[in-house]
């Protein structure tokens, strides 16, 4: 018989109401975490103990990073795994320090055109197909990783994952959640019920799910090395399965990808730096929509005035309608970059913004007449590395077409491609479609000395930018600035060619003052209180390079935590 003993130590302490805030802050769900030899942050606490324990044992962050995304694959499965891609930036401060962009999605099979795709009835790929289907890129983006920034041998690094898919770990609140409102999307497609609903169901909140599949998978992986994904049995398993069940797929899609280390795109804003990836990411929409704020006096405003959350809502609009027509895959066509992240570009488009009327409906940009449900993580190692590293299977658990004999389910990014043949992000052979997921960093002038993000289709770089906007206009530390209340404005026109009409909507969290919603109406938007995932998911690491010591925050909406030692 095993005896269970719960131990309550008391102290005195001055406690603090729920919803207080602190002298001279603003309110705030846990304490910034702080460590001097490393800090890790992901959206699962066994995630989090994993990544520690890598850094313990000599691991350099990337290996920290690796292993906890491995981790997240099998505990947060609603959001990424090895049938998803992955993005990352990595701060090296050796030498002189650079910093390193790496685009690990995946392209479109070869054999798949447009006129082979029966779109919607709203002219799009059917999300939830084979249509949707791009080669998986994430384990491509460990190998690329560790080869560049590893210590520590791969098969250490997913060791941890493959015990506990092997033995089961019980399944948080939030993660249990996702996966419940997921089975009336996925429950009836090929092989998700047999790997995700155990028993027919999906896992409750603190219940132990298994995966001994994907640990077989990871086996593989640990054993075999990149080859075993991309030029042996998971990719001859996948392609029997594609074959199967109407896709395109062929051993030669997947013995040609490659992961491809890219040169990051900046701006500043008000003295400080913002890195994000270049297309066919998103992480440009960021950049753009700083540039634009740049020119307001937005502390003068403050966050609690109806005038802040206008601005940011046109700004938002102005970015995306450029990041509808001009973000896609740089291989295929001259994307105008540099245009699109002048200044004097956003000065112009500035100019569209009515501070007492939303926009109903705008167009693109010129900027050459001036010249996507995620998992985010962070690590940090005791030499100065830092990690920002995104990864997705894109719609949750992405098409919900699952290999039941690799424990995992293929992505849909490729729904985000566009049918129209004359648009940059068109469908096209080897190509790779338009994301959503974005790492990023922050910093001062030439130096990123913060790896944050913040997941959630095209949540991501509004987030980002209010996460920025706290920080240097609002002066909020590290985690107050991730539990701040958000605003998401969803529609207008996307890069799939969709129109929204009548300006989108504007999403408000609960703390955004109500008389701020009346006159956010009154202006002309239509506003949606909602809860759950459409904020985003927050992670972030600080350097201090005067004391040495790392910050590290975690998103409150989230199941996960920061931890440094």
């Amino acid at each position: 018989m095993h005896r269970l003993m719960i131990i309550a130590l008391c102290c005195t302490a001055v406690t603090v109401g729920a919803y207080d805030r602190p002298e001279g802050g603003s309110f705030a769900s846990r304490s910034v975490v702080y460590g001097e030899n490393g800090m890790v942050a992901a959206a699962h606490p066994m995630a989090v103990q994993i990544g520690l324990a890598v850094l313990k044992d000599g691991g350099s962050a990337v290996d920290a990073a690796i292993a906890m995304n491995a981790a997240l694959g099998f505990m947060e499965p609603v959001s990424c795994g090895l049938g998803g891609d992955l993005f990352a930036l990595v701060w090296d401060p050796s030498g002189e320090g650079e910093l390193h962009g790496l685009n690990a999605s995946g392209r479109s099979p070869a054999a798949l055109t447009i006129d082979k795709v029966p779109a919607t009835d709203g002219g799009l790929i059917p999300r939830y197909s084979p249509y949707a289907w791009s080669i998986p890129g994430c384990a491509s983006g460990w190998f690329a990783l560790h080869e560049k920034f590893g210590e520590l041998p791969m098969n250490r690094l997913l060791q941890p994952t493959i015990d506990a898919a092997t033995n089961g770990t019980p399944v948080p609140q939030v993660i249990a959640g996702s996966w419940a409102r997921s089975v009336s999307r996925f429950g009836d497609k090929p092989g998700f019920a047999e790997v995700f609903m155990p028993d027919g169901k999906t896992p409750a909140a603190g219940e132990v799910f298994k995966n001994p599949a994907l640990a077989e998978s990871l086996k593989m992986l640990a054993e075999g090395g990149y080859d075993a994904y991309y030029k042996g049995p998971i990719a001859e398993a996948i392609v029997a399965f594609s074959e199967k069940h109407g896709g395109f797929f062929s051993l030669e899609d997947f013995a040609e990808h490659r992961a491809d280390w890219v040169e990051p795109i900046s701006t500043t804003y008000r003295g400080r730096t913002v890195w994000e990836l270049p297309p066919n990411g998103q992480g440009l929409a960021a950049l753009q929509m700083l540039n634009i704020l740049e020119g307001y006096d937005i502390a003068a405003m403050g966050r609690d005035s109806v005038d802040f959350w206008h601005l940011l809502i046109e700004a938002k609009k102005l970015a995306y309608e450029d990041r509808a027509k001009f973000y896609a895959d740089m291989d295929f066509a001259k994307l105008p970059i540099e245009g699109l992240l002048d200044k004097g570009y956003a000065k112009e488009r500035a100019k569209l913004i009515d501070m007492n009327k939303a926009a109903r409906r705008l167009e693109p940009g010129n900027p050459n007449l001036r010249h996507g449900d995620t998992t985010f993580l962070v690590a940090a190692d005791k030499n100065g590395m830092m990690v920002s590293l995104i990864q997705s299977n894109y719609t949750g658990f992405g098409s919900g077409y699952v290999v039941p004999e690799l424990g995992f389910g293929i992505q849909n990014r490729g729904s985000l491609f566009s049918l129209d043949p004359d648009h940059l992000n068109a469908l096209e052979p080897k190509k790779r479609p338009f994301h959503t997921i974005i790492p990023a960093f922050f910093g001062d002038a030439d130096t990123p000395t913060m790896a944050f993000g913040v997941m959630g289709g095209d949540m991501q770089p509004q987030g980002h930018v209010q996460i920025v906007l706290n920080i240097v206009d609002f002066g909020m530390n590290l985690q107050e600035a991730g539990d701040a209340a958000r605003m998401h404005h969803s529609g207008m026109t996307e890069p799939t060619g969709k129109v929204y009409p009548d300006g989108g909507i504007v999403h408000l969290e609960s703390g955004i003052p109500v008389d701020i919603r009346h006159e956010l109406l009154r202006r002309g938007h239509i506003l949606s209180e909602s809860t759950g995932g459409l904020y985003g998911g927050y992670q972030a690491i600080h350097l201090n390079t005067k004391t040495g010591v790392y910050a590290g925050a975690t998103e409150s909406r989230k199941d996960g935590n920061a931890a440094g030692y």
